[in-house]
């Protein structure tokens, strides 16, 4: 299915809101849509006031941020490798984050888009490691776990000081004692359900992909406190979108069926544009948001930017990001003498951003 015009141009929005400028074809390839899709999207966004229009480029209207005069390298060597997977703005954020706090520490920083293709990492990585490189920060897509568990043993051995982000490998796997930084998903659906159960709902379905580590992570979270509050008197597990991937259709599934059958009064999202899509699909079939079903979805990266603001959980993408570039730059100066530490995997709290899609139960 193709994404409704409002949703496409929020997600260009929050692109270019994170990096600042964007190059026209750089969101055409993202959004996977021609570039005069992307043009006329530019133009209209520009005549309201919401982005500024260069020579093939959408820029933000903020202020340009002047960072402060870079510091002297942490080590000698070459650049630092920062891979993230295409078409994912929500780990763009994240690698914002730690393109800051590198640059800031004077060390040059290349960035590598891992296509969306299985075992894409492993040859990229590989081709990165004859260059010039002293440290690699990687968000792998990791689709499966058999996908993410054949990565295991060959990211172990990869030779410079790695960090991963937003990914937690299983307990004593190969990269149990490599340093990782990841949001606490747990707690997350945590403060999304607590929110629901407070305002009353008892009958609550989670939407979520199943492609992805924190996909899995939330499904499995979900399941837990679901059953563990006596409050809630039914839940249910549904996927958000099927068929997703290269050379697939992406079709959501019908979540205004699915609240009927189970009598559901409110739903959690995964992610942020699979919500807009799904709460439009309600509404089109007659489910008012909040009013039948209150929703929160979980990523907060365009959330707010719906028709019906959306209650989300945020993680703290960017956190994530500074945080795993400064255990890269402990790691460096390990290298430059100063004696090794202990391994760290990082969990960093969500926050839950109340806004309009929920609502106590039975109040219209």
């Amino acid at each position: 299915m193709r994404e409704p015009r409002d949703v496409r141009r929020q997600r260009i929005l929050a692109v270019v809101s994170s990096r600042g400028e964007a190059r026209l074809s750089d969101l055409a390839d993202d959004l996977e849509v021609s570039v005069i899709t992307v043009r006329r999207d530019v133009e209209d966004l520009a005549q309201e006031g919401k982005l500024r229009r260069g020579h093939g480029v959408a820029r933000s209207v903020g202020p340009v941020e002047r960072g402060a005069a870079p510091a002297e390298p942490v080590a000698s060597g070459g650049a630092v490798a920062l891979m993230v997977p295409e078409r994912h703005t929500y780990l763009y954020e994240t690698m914002h984050g730690a393109r800051g706090v590198l640059s800031e520490a004077g060390i040059r920083v290349a960035l590598h888009i891992a296509p969306q293709v299985e075992g894409a990492e492993r040859p990229l990585i590989e081709r990165v490691l004859t260059e010039d490189v002293r440290g690699l920060l990687i968000a792998p897509r990791w689709r499966t776990r058999a996908e993410e568990e054949a990565d295991y043993a060959w990211l172990a051995a990869c030779g410079v000081p790695t960090v991963l982000m937003e990914r937690r490998p299983g307990a004593g796997s190969a990269l149990h004692a490599m340093d990782s930084v990841c949001t606490d998903h747990w707690y997350g659906i945590h403060l999304a359900v607590d929110h629901l159960v407070r305002l009353g709902h008892r009958r609550i379905v989670l939407a979520a992909r199943d492609d992805s580590p924190t996909a899995r992570a939330l499904r499995a979270a979900f399941a837990e406190i679901a059953a563990s509050r006596t409050e809630v008197e039914d839940w249910s597990v549904m996927l958000s979108a099927e068929g997703a991937g290269p050379g697939r259709a992406r079709e959501p599934l019908d979540l205004a069926a699915r609240l009927r059958e189970s009598g559901a009064s409110a739903a959690v999202l995964h992610g942020d544009v699979d919500a807009l899509m799904l709460v439009q699909q309600l509404m089109d079939r007659g489910v008012r948001v909040p009013q039948d079903c209150s929703v929160v979805a979980y990523d907060d990266v365009v959330a707010a930017l719906g028709s019906t603001p959306l209650t989300a959980v945020s993680p703290p993408k960017h956190e994530v990001g500074r945080t795993a570039a400064g255990l890269l730059l402990r790691r460096l100066d390990e290298l430059a003498g100063t004696g090794a530490g202990p391994t760290q995997r990082v969990e960093l709290l969500p926050e839950l951003k109340v806004r309009g899609s929920t609502t106590n139960i039975g109040i219209v």
